[in-house]
C-alpha cells in the first residue's frame, strides 16, 4: 500500500502483485496515503490512512467499505489490528487507542488521555527530553501476544508504553544517549530498540518495564552508522531475524539478536529499507523507498 490510494494484492506469496482499486477511497478527490492494514482469519480486514480514513472488508479485500471517522478524532490513524468477529483496534499518532466489537458501529476509548496530556501531567517525573505539548509518535507498535503498545517520541528522546487495562501511557527514558529510531516486540516477549546511529539493543527481561540503561544489552552489529529502521524475526525460528536500514542495509541474526552479520542481498540497491515483516506462513518482505520490495526466499 502507499500514496494515491495505492493497494496491491498478491495471491502467490509475493511473487507477483496486482493493483486493487478502492472506490470507497476515491470519491472525494483526496490523495489518501494508506499506512496500515490488518486481516483476521475470517476474512475481515481493515485499512487506515492519511488524511484520516478507515476502510473495512468482510471478504478478504474483494470489496471495501468506508467507515466514517469523527472529525474530533485525536491525531491521525497510524495502526489498526483486525481481531475477527467484528472486533478491531485502532491507534493514532497522539496515543489514542480505540476498540470496537461490533464491526465499527461503536468505538470505545481504551486510553483516557492523549500523549501530550500525559506529558503535561507527568513532565516533572524525571523523563529526560519530555516537554509540554510534545505528544506525538514517530512510530507505534502492538504486541500481538499481549495487546500492549510501544510509541517512540517524534524526536526520539524517550518512549512510552501502554498495556490493556491501564488508564494512561507510561513514559520511559531512553536507554542510550543516542536518540531512539524504532522499537518493537521480540518473539520471546522482550523489547528491541534501535538508535539513529545504528545501534541495536534488547531488553534483558520480558515485559514493558525496563527501568534504566542497565536493563538493556547491546548487540554486535557493524551498521556503518546507518540507522536501523526495523527488525523482524521469522515465525519458523524465533532465533533468526533480519534488521533493515539506510542505504540498503540488511543484516541477519541466527542467535536471537545477540550478533548480526551483513546480508548481501540488498547490496547495490539505491534505497533506504524501512520495513521488514514475516507472515505466519513464512513469507517475508522488506520494503524500501522508490518502490523497492524484497521477497524472502530462504536463509543462507
Amino acid at each position: 500500500m502507499g500514496t494515491r490510494q495505492t493497494l496491491l494484492e498478491t495471491k502467490d506469496a509475493g511473487a507477483t502483485w496486482q493493483p486493487r482499486p478502492v472506490p470507497a477511497a476515491a470519491d472525494e478527490g483526496f490523495n489518501y496515503r494508506f499506512v496500515a492494514a490488518s486481516f483476521a482469519d475470517d476474512g475481515e480486514g481493515w485499512i487506515v490512512g492519511k488524511p484520516a480514513i478507515l476502510l473495512k472488508t468482510k471478504d478478504a479485500g474483494e470489496t471495501w467499505d468506508r467507515v466514517p471517522l469523527s472529525a474530533k478524532l485525536p491525531g491521525a490513524p497510524v495502526g489498526v489490528t483486525a481481531l475477527g468477529g467484528g472486533k478491531a483496534e485502532m491507534v493514532t499518532d497522539v496515543g489514542a487507542v480505540y476498540a470496537t466489537s461490533d464491526g465499527a458501529d461503536t468505538w470505545r476509548a481504551a486510553v483516557e488521555e492523549t500523549v501530550d496530556a500525559t506529558l503535561n501531567r507527568t513532565v516533572s517525573s524525571g523523563i529526560s527530553g519530555a516537554s509540554y505539548y510534545e505528544g506525538s509518535f514517530s512510530g507505534v507498535r502492538r504486541d500481538p501476544a499481549t495487546g500492549a503498545y510501544l510509541g517512540v517520541s517524534s524526536r526520539g528522546n524517550f518512549y512510552m508504553t501502554w498495556a490493556p487495562g491501564q488508564t494512561y501511557w507510561t513514559p520511559h527514558n531512553r536507554p542510550s544517549t543516542r536518540r531512539v529510531q524504532a522499537m518493537g516486540f521480540r518473539p520471546d516477549g522482550r523489547l528491541w530498540l534501535t538508535t539513529r546511529s545504528g545501534d541495536v539493543l534488547a531488553a534483558k527481561e520480558a515485559g514493558l518495564d525496563t527501568p534504566d540503561e542497565r536493563g538493556w544489552e547491546s548487540a554486535r552489529i557493524s551498521s556503518r552508522g546507518f540507522g536501523i529502521l526495523d527488525v523482524a524475526f521469522t515465525p519458523s525460528d524465533p532465533r533468526t531475524g533480519y534488521a533493515v536500514g539506510g542505504s540498503g542495509s540488511l543484516f541477519k541474526t541466527t542467535d536471537a539478536g545477540a550478533t548480526w552479520r551483513r546480508d548481501r542481498s540488498a547490496d547495490g540497491l539505491p534505497a533506504n529499507l524501512y520495513a521488514c515483516s514475516f507472515a505466519r506462513g513464512g513469507a517475508g518482505f522488506v520494503l524500501g523507498n522508490d518502490g523497492v520490495l524484497l521477497r524472502y526466499v530462504g536463509g543462507r
